[in-house]
């Protein structure tokens, strides 16, 4: 398939920017994967959408604050995003400008409190980073860090927590898991009470994400890799749902791609832990979900792949056209759809 076939035109007006007072006040659309019939309603009207022994799969990862400004030992400004740990105080980090932070760099933060040394440099332009401090490292990025938004995010966020879900609790992602970021606690206790389970998964949502799709034929894109762990409790809540009739329901894309990686191929969730690659795209047959809550995706994207895997790229793109009539709010701090 042609990653052309997934292009749609989003005003750039429709591209939300702050998050609403209410998390669970934004809009949802409905889509029915089978018919493309759609129906327009509110999140907070989820739990009358549910039924006793479905269970919902949920991110629990938290965002880092991991965007850095600092110093290179000539004074000049430094921006550098961390990716990924390395272990021993290392990590792959986007730095900018990139063609200043060489192998040897030295780089400062707040009033010396953090120090850090370019190491190597990695694919695709990346940096290895040592840091080198005095406490707790997680302490001092809550101090020094600020939120990493996408990029098509320009305004500063007031509260930092709205970027992270009320459920979030295992630090690691560069970005959030944002179909969850319309849960409220009331509306999770909601839920429950109708009989749903509740399963955490966690997958540290990496930058790559956001890489667009280059390659004329999506079959030839390299999808990025990200760490996922799925406990023994949440694959026994997962598979009593699946063997009860209920529906397995994922909340966003990351949760997705947990459960369809570590499934067998009775669609039973296995415990473990480990990295995924896995690229959904039309012509998956998925194992283990049965429907998905996600927001509204970027034009070209893998997300908007995935999603088309699930409900059929013409369903799909006549939703999102719908979106775009109805003047739906897109991307992290936007909307939301329910494909069942």
């Amino acid at each position: 398939m042609k990653t052309t076939e997934f292009y749609y035109d989003l005003p750039k007006e429709l591209i939300a920017q702050t998050p609403l007072d209410r998390r669970d006040s934004s809009r949802l659309m409905l889509l029915d994967k089978q018919t493309g019939a759609i129906e327009h309603r509110h999140f907070y009207e989820l739990p009358d959408l549910l039924n006793p022994g479905d269970c919902l799969v949920l991110n629990d990862s938290r965002v880092m604050p991991a965007r850095l400004f600092g110093k290179r030992q000539t004074g000049g400004a430094v921006e550098v995003l961390l990716l990924t740990d390395k272990g021993n105080g290392v990590w792959e980090c986007l730095t900018r400008p990139g063609r200043k932070t060489r192998k040897g760099t030295v780089l400062t933060f707040g009033d010396g409190e953090l120090e850090a040394t370019v190491v190597d440099e990695v694919s695709g332009g990346n940096k290895l980073i040592k840091f080198e401090y005095d406490g707790i490292f997680i302490e001092i990025l809550e101090k020094l860090g600020r939120m990493p938004l996408p990029p098509y995010i320009h305004e500063e966020l007031e509260d930092s927590e709205r970027y992270q879900t009320v459920y979030s609790r295992e630090l690691g992602s560069a970005a959030a898991p944002t179909a969850g970021l319309h849960f409220t606690p009331e509306l999770l206790k909601s839920i429950e009470s109708k009989g749903v389970e509740l399963a955490y998964i966690t997958l540290h949502v990496g930058l790559g994400t956001f890489r667009p799709v280059k390659e004329e034929n999506i079959e030839d894109h390299d999808m990025h890799s990200e760490f996922c762990i799925v406990s023994q409790q949440a694959a026994d809540i997962v598979n009593r749902a699946k063997d009860g009739g209920g529906r397995v329901i994922s909340v966003g894309t990351t949760s997705c791609r947990t459960i369809e990686s570590f499934a067998d191929e009775s669609g039973h969730l296995v415990a473990q832990s480990g990295w995924t690659d896995i690229f959904i795209y039309p012509g998956y047959k998925f194992k283990c979900m049965d429907a998905l809550i996600t927001n509204f995706h970027l034009p070209e994207s893998t997300l908007l792949m995935l999603v088309s895997a699930l409900a059929g790229r013409e369903h799909i793109l006549n939703a999102y056209n719908e979106a775009v009539k109805e003047k739906y709010r897109f991307f992290s701090f936007g909307d939301a759809m329910f494909i069942s």
